[in-house]
């Protein structure tokens, strides 16, 4: 989408665009900071000169009333502020020097030291709060300045956050044993009003999935089971992954640790979303082909009948490959991990290679009905690089 929104920006109005974090096509251009290097006259200055300046879209020139943009694409960014009990702004810089990744700090955190309202300010960019969680960020700060014979009076939130990070900030400084999110009271109300869960423990959670696939209705089906599959795969690793994260025995894998988190966090939403996804799909090439016999010729007919057929096995064949990735990820946590956490991953990648199987059963299923062979042969390609 980055990618996309930056092209049409060129295309559209000839402002040259800078990509950053997960859409830098460099490694340099992550940091939105070293974009913004030298401010927007400095960048005036070398865009047609230097290399390293030129834009990843567009041609090497400042628009003349717009300059030039950056499109990014990244987590939610909190932007969190701590005020200190000392109008000595030295005394923030130091610490924000200590506690930012760029200077040896923490992972996922920005900060500087300004003068705001008569107080030392510690002003932060935390970039990925479930991997640097807003609470650690302030009692490191806390910390450091009592270095310096000062402390905290107070913090702030500018914008938005999301809620994750102030139920994870509550867990850890309430220090509540066996936490769940759905504990909160208006997080359980949300989730039955949604449909999603029925009150009363984890049975109640996946009680109504399971008898949706045991009604007599076609969805949802085993598509939407092998999505819950490797969902439930994702979630498992994720659990050891992080249980370990952080402990001294572990220390030396926190790299790996950290990556594959941040890898199964999104194939987690991901499998969750295409277990609604392929029950729609199929829903689609039903109404595809009742459209087809009123359609105004054959050939338009044919046409829905096929764009919805291929929708149909692109979605389990995308959940395949998010559940093959995860049986490799599953497996390459155990030697990495807590040992007494080995039946959970063994459990997690046996859901893995179970949404796998299912997932390539129902695409072979949509294959047969399909008549552009050059999809085929594509999506038969994609199939043999994972199949177990």
């Amino acid at each position: 989408m980055a990618n996309h929104v930056g092209e049409e920006i060129w295309k559209r109005y000839q402002i040259p665009v800078y990509l950053y974090e997960a859409a830098a096509r460099t490694a340099e251009r992550q940091g939105l900071e070293n974009i913004r290097r030298g401010q927007f006259e400095g960048l005036r200055a070398e865009i047609a000169t230097n290399p390293a300046r030129r834009p990843d879209i567009g041609e090497p020139r400042v628009h003349q009333t717009a300059g030039a943009t950056v499109v990014g694409a990244r987590k939610f960014l909190i932007a969190y502020n701590v005020f200190l009990n000392t109008p000595d702004v030295d005394i923030a810089k130091k610490v924000a020097k200590a506690v930012r990744f760029s200077s040896g700090g923490m992972r996922f955190v920005k900060g500087a030291g300004f003068l705001v309202r008569g107080l030392a300010q510690v002003s932060m960019n935390l970039t990925d709060f479930e991997q640097t969680p807003i609470h650690r960020v302030f009692e490191i700060v806390k910390r450091e300045a009592a270095r310096y014979g000062v402390a905290p009076v107070s913090s702030e939130i500018v914008g938005l956050i999301p809620k994750k990070a102030l139920e994870n900030a509550a867990e850890w400084f309430l220090q509540v044993e066996n936490f769940d999110s759905s504990l909160i009271l208006e997080n359980r109300l949300a989730a039955v009003m949604g449909g999603k869960m029925a009150v009363g423990g984890l049975r109640a959670g996946v009680e109504p999935f399971v008898e949706q696939l045991a009604a007599p209705t076609a969805t949802p089906g085993g598509g939407s089971a092998s999505a819950a599959a490797g969902s439930m795969a994702a979630g498992l690793a994720a659990m050891v992954a992080a249980m370990s994260r952080g402990k001294k025995a572990y220390l030396q894998y926190e790299a790996q640790l950290s990556a594959a988190i941040a890898r199964l966090t999104p194939l987690r939403e991901e499998l969750k979303a295409a277990i609604d996804a392929d029950a729609e799909s199929y829903n689609s090439v039903l109404k595809a082909y009742k459209a087809a016999k009123t359609a105004a010729d054959e050939k338009s007919g044919e046409a829905m009948i096929e764009a919805a057929l291929k929708e149909a096995t692109a979605v389990p064949l995308s959940v395949a490959e998010k559940a093959h990735e995860l049986e490799t990820i599953a497996k390459s946590l155990e030697p990495i991990t807590n040992p007494n956490m080995k039946s959970d991953l063994t459990t997690a990648a046996a859901l893995a290679g179970a949404g796998v199987t299912g997932a390539l059963a129902n695409v072979e299923i949509n294959l047969a009905s399909l008549k552009d062979r050059s999809f085929v042969q594509q999506v038969r390609q994609r199939m043999a690089s994972i199949r177990p």
